[in-house]
């Protein structure tokens, strides 16, 4: 797949393009990122692509003839018929928040081109005329849309095949519908014992059954505690079992 970034800052993505595990899906060009800067196809000497916003106020906006120019190019460069063009994505505070949900259908997607807007946004005539989908990473504000561009591009990378050294690692994810979509349990490594707190038994029995139900208790504890609409949505498809059921009972019973 190929993403194609259109921002002013592209030497912000070199060192997360060659840096963590996601690096192979990147320089093995299964997940093919292009980097695109607006200011290539601005005017003038000093390649200008912002201005006053009309009706006052602070900030600059980004123009649209140089964004054009850029889309333009791109969509020439990546030859593709006119009915079947990559879709263009914002970054923006009105569209829809990224889920693992999102991520998946990303990641099998053909990929797409990304605006990575600044200063105050981006001309409305230019988000009217050629961006289709927006996408929000939560209700904040960011200096521009390099790092939800970065997010997203990390997250798709990582659900391809072979990028992770263990490929059942994101099955096991936070959030991960295949599984329950339940947050994942916590995670101990050596030594056994650090400023006074143990690695739980249940972790050192060698037995896997109790392992396995060890983890999902603790998933369950901190999805009650921290998320809990995410159970409901699981106990809406079916996904908690009697067990589940009578350790959620507890819980509840000890508030």
């Amino acid at each position: 797949m190929r993403f194609d970034v259109i921002t002013l800052f592209p030497e912000l993505f070199a060192p997360f393009l060659e840096s963590g595990v996601t690096r192979r899906a990147y320089q093995s060009a299964q997940v093919d990122v292009r980097l695109w800067n607006p200011r290539d196809y601005g005017e003038g000497n000093y390649r200008r692509v912002d201005d006053r916003p009309f009706g006052g106020g602070p900030g600059m906006v980004m123009m649209a003839e140089p964004l054009s120019r850029c889309l333009a190019a791109i969509r020439s460069d990546r030859a593709e018929d006119a009915s079947a063009q990559a879709p263009l994505v914002l970054f923006s505070p009105i569209g829809e928040r990224l889920d693992h949900a999102g991520v998946e259908q990303w990641s099998a997607s053909r990929g797409a081109i990304l605006l990575c807007g600044r200063y105050e946004g981006v001309d409305q005539r230019f988000i009217d005329a050629y961006v289709t989908a927006q996408i929000s990473m939560g209700d904040f504000v960011l200096s521009g849309g390099e790092i939800p561009a970065m997010a997203l591009l990390d997250a798709v990378a990582r659900l391809q095949p072979g990028v992770l050294s263990d490929e059942g690692s994101h099955q096991l994810d936070s959030f991960n519908p295949a599984i329950d979509g339940l947050l994942d349990s916590p995670h101990y490594t050596r030594p056994e014992e650090w400023n006074g707190q143990a690695v739980p038994a249940e972790l050192l029995s060698g037995h896997h059954a109790h392992i396995e139900r060890w983890r999902r208790d603790q998933s369950l504890r901190l999805t009650a505690q921290h998320r809990p609409e995410l159970l409901a949505a699981a106990r809406a498809k079916g996904l908690l079992d009697k067990a589940d059921e009578a350790l959620l009972a507890k819980l509840r019973n000890a508030l």
